[in-house]
């Protein structure tokens, strides 16, 4: 490469990185909201209620983000975007924070130049089929027609689950999980697989949810998470920090009931520091030392948060499973707040 080149080049990424890194915290606070890009519809993660309201697990994820920023859970925006327009909206700069059943994986941290802030959701790709068929095991679809969304990882692992298992395949491929949910249901073909909580999701809303089965097989890991862009480190501290908060505050039985009498009466320094009775976390992330509080005060931990979009009580009816917390049987646990 000549001198006049190198220079060329390195004037380039000098720019794409000061660009990168402007203040979105600034743009965000300008506009008065958080744009959060989110799935079309995924019961229990991401959907828009009966009133037109988005609600879910993904969901309350950006609405914590603005409770941290501005005391205001509301103050959020929703793009519903499919699996292939997701990465794009985040890189062009249309949506401030990606929480939509994404997977951590090296490409998509490294070579879309994203930034993955933390696991919300330990998951794994899986099989449903309807009970009619018989099959109760994934090494007994050989030649079977699988319904899968395009753009995302479950095209390469599906193909590589049966590969490993010298079987043959006829892939099915539609662009959003809505239009896979109905081809499977319509018989035009004979498995859905997704992640398993897509799976859960989506057999919550079809009629006859009994006459569909997930199966045991577990054919992956889907370490699930929100993301940002590369470039900016004070945006990515504020939603990394916001979901370790979640976390944190669970395994300190800290919850949105008892957070007021703990601000007020725990000795425990652990707690005073989270809820910003004690130290400047707050001020470290160019937010108010309340931020936790508020996460957990009009949001909730993330227990709270998982039961009520995804637990027992829903019609998803999800264990807790490896998103347990580490003491409890799972491996879920966040950094020290401290």
């Amino acid at each position: 490469m000549s001198k006049a080149s190198f220079i060329a080049v390195a004037a380039a990424a000098t720019f794409m990185a000061a660009s990168a890194s402007a203040a979105t915290l600034d743009d965000v606070k300008a506009k008065g909201f958080i744009q959060c890009g989110v799935t079309t519809g995924l019961a229990g993660f991401a959907a828009p209620n009966n009133a037109g309201q988005w609600e879910g697990f993904d969901v309350d994820f950006c609405r914590a983000m603005a409770a941290a920023i501005f005391a205001d859970p509301e103050k959020v925006k929703y793009t519903p975007t499919t699996a292939k327009e997701r990465f794009t909206a985040l890189q062009s700069g249309e949506i401030d924070v990606l929480a939509r059943n994404t997977t951590w994986t090296f490409s998509r941290d490294v070579n879309l130049g994203f930034e993955f802030v933390g696991v919300n959701y330990y998951d794994g790709q899986g099989f449903m089929v309807k009970k009619a068929l018989g099959v109760k095991s994934g090494l007994e679809l050989d030649g079977a027609r699988v319904c899968v969304q395009s753009g995302t990882t479950t095209e390469l692992n599906l193909a590589d689950y049966f590969n490993a298992n010298n079987m043959k395949l006829e892939t099915v491929v539609f662009d959003t999980a809505d239009e896979v949910r109905e081809a499977y249901l319509k018989d035009t073909c004979d498995v859905y697989t997704t992640d398993q909580s897509g799976l859960y999701a989506q057999r919550a809303v079809i009629a006859n949810p009994d006459e569909h089965i997930i199966l045991p097989e577990v054919i992956s890991k889907e370490p699930l998470g929100p993301l940002v862009r590369h470039g900016d480190n004070q945006w990515g501290d504020i939603a990394r920090w916001t979901l370790n908060a979640m976390i944190e505050s669970e395994e300190l039985n800290i919850n949105s009931g008892n957070v007021d009498q703990l601000k007020a009466e725990s000795p425990n320094p652990s707690v005073q520091r989270i809820l910003g009775v004690n130290g400047d976390l707050g001020q470290a992330l160019g937010l108010t030392n309340d931020w936790a509080y508020n996460i957990i005060k009009m949001v909730g931990n993330y227990g709270e948060v998982f039961e009520r979009n995804l637990g027992q009580g829903t019609s998803l009816a999800i264990e807790r499973g490896l998103n347990a917390q580490w003491n409890k049987g799972g491996i879920l646990y966040a950094p020290p707040l401290r």
